[in-house]
């Protein structure tokens, strides 16, 4: 069961994390995952990294700007961490308290992979701002969505439109064909917790995916009023 910060057990509430490379879809299947939950009965709330709460909003600006690059990985991973503290205390460990399921559009993972993994910033730091901004809270699962690249990143341009592509879309395609093993690294080395889930099919597919990952983890049948067959 998830925790807070400061150990305080929590109830029914579920943490679900969504990851994965750029254009990889995680923000459609959020959405498309919290109506069927709520169709379910199961209160939800979808948030995002960075990013979630006022003060977390702020940091997303600068480091989707650029701001974090121009300061350095490890800063950047700083400016990460502030805004997770400020987003876990004022969102996410208090929706958990009340029994809510919490779908969060990037966690942990990202800063591991992004400043870690490609950014290089010692793990031990990682880790050393883990403990202080979340503690003990961890997701109970994480949805690593795999796309290949050129796909992924035709995606964010038709997404994006005329806007400008932000800080991690401006990244050559080495950087984002490492990101992807990364992130697939990840599902390897932490099977308990994550699921590997193919993104590159249409909405419905990946979406079916998503869902029985979830039963399969999370939720069982008599929960949800479906039969065996469903």
């Amino acid at each position: 069961m998830s925790k807070t910060a400061s150990n305080v057990d929590l109830p029914v509430g579920r943490f679900i994390t969504f990851e994965g490379g750029e254009g990889a879809g995680k923000s459609t299947q959020i959405a498309i995952l919290a109506d069927r939950l709520n169709g379910a009965n199961h209160r939800t709330i979808t948030t995002r990294e960075p990013g979630g709460s006022a003060g977390a909003e702020i940091v997303r600006h600068l480091v989707l700007s650029g701001m974090g690059k121009f300061l350095g990985a490890e800063a950047e991973a700083l400016l990460f961490a502030a805004a997770r503290d400020d987003h876990v205390h004022q969102v996410i460990a208090p929706a958990l308290r009340r029994g809510i399921w919490v779908l969060c559009d990037r966690f942990t993972d990202s800063t591991r992979v992004y400043q870690g993994k490609l950014g290089k910033v010692d793990p031990a730091l990682l880790r050393a701002m883990e403990r202080v901004t979340i503690g003990e809270l961890r997701p109970d699962l994480t949805l690593i969505f795999d796309v290949p690249v050129a796909i992924g990143l035709r995606r964010a341009i038709l997404r994006r439109g005329k806007t400008a592509a932000d800080r991690f879309e401006q990244e050559n395609i080495e950087f984002h064909e490492k990101l992807r093993e990364a992130y697939r690294q990840v599902a390897v080395d932490e099977p308990e917790r994550c699921v590997l889930i193919d993104a590159n099919a249409d909405q419905e597919t990946v979406a079916a995916r998503v869902w029985a990952a979830v039963k399969d983890r999370l939720l069982l049948a008599v929960d949800i009023g479906e039969t065996s067959g469903a």
